[in-house]
């Protein structure tokens, strides 16, 4: 099957590998064209363009950093909306606001076009494992075409929250949100066993194993005791995108947060003070330095 993927950066590259080592023809594209080399090499072919991909392939993948960033690549004169076959489906697995998956979905019905709204969890090496997860959402026909090419993507799990587009991209703010707020518990404890004479790691050799026996909590408590927060996997300047989505969605429903404000709080500091392209585990030195 020919497909289509659009954003090839450090969580994009290994899916869209896992999706050709599944047997796919793929057709690659990214702003930087230097980052299509390691699907290329392996037999994927690079296109100049969206508007080169829409004509390849009735089925894309996105995965890009923000909210303008899905706009840009669909709407517009050099968007793949204007350039798609009719019944061509577009699978965005980026975090966005929902409100973000139901314009999304108001552009493309109108062209005779399918969104899926498909963000994932799980960092690059749980893609390069096929550990990710999956939530979908959106036309149940769609859906059921599309969860197959998830598992080939490196889908351990395919989560299905029906018809409504907003309902995945809620999953995965709420997920999101969950995880922040491990990191800065971890961070916390770390501190408080430390300056009550406790050996940390100690604590979490015990917590890991029992109360928090977790992929969450095993992997980033191990980065935070370390304090190895770079390379990053996910950057604390992409958490606070997603906190600051969290904020926004909590406040179009009218649902206070106050966890979530001194998430992206500790967030914004980090960033100010010249790490925002450090792991976004490092929120936990907020509980640290206090």
């Amino acid at each position: 099957m020919k497909i289509g993927f659009i954003g090839l950066g450090s969580l994009g590259t290994p899916i869209a590998l896992n999706l050709q080592q599944s047997g796919h023809q793929l057709y690659v594209y990214n702003r930087t064209a230097a980052k299509t080399v390691a699907l290329t090499e392996k037999g994927a072919i690079a296109v100049e363009s969206i508007a080169a991909l829409a004509r390849e392939c009735n089925l894309v993948f996105s995965i890009v950093s923000d909210d303008a960033a899905l706009k840009a690549i669909a709407d517009g004169a050099a968007g793949w909306v204007a350039h798609a076959a009719a019944g061509s489906i577009h699978v965005s697995m980026s975090t966005v606001l929902p409100a973000t998956a139901a314009a999304m979905e108001a552009l493309h019905q109108p062209k005779g076009l399918h969104y899926l709204a498909a963000p994932v969890f799980g960092r690059p090496d749980a893609a390069a494992a096929k550990k990710l997860n999956f939530v979908i959402s959106g036309q149940q026909n769609i859906r059921e075409q599309v969860q197959p090419l998830l598992k080939d993507a490196g889908g351990a799990g395919v989560f299905d929250f029906g018809d409504a587009i907003t309902a995945a991209n809620t999953v995965k703010l709420c997920g999101n949100f969950l995880i922040a707020s491990a990191l800065e518990a971890i961070g916390e404890s770390i501190a408080l066993a430390k300056k009550s004479g406790l050996d940390p790691a100690a604590l979490w050799n015990m917590l890991s194993q029992t109360l928090f026996n977790t992929p969450v909590y095993q992997n980033y408590s191990k980065i935070i005791l370390s304090g190895q927060f770079e390379p990053a996997a996910f950057t604390a300047q992409l958490g606070l995108k997603d906190m600051k989505l969290v904020l926004d969605q909590a406040a179009s429903v009218n649902q206070p947060m106050p966890l979530g404000a001194l998430l992206k709080n500790n967030l914004e500091t980090l960033v100010q003070n010249g790490k925002g392209q450090s792991d976004w585990s490092a929120v936990s030195l907020g509980g640290q330095q206090q």
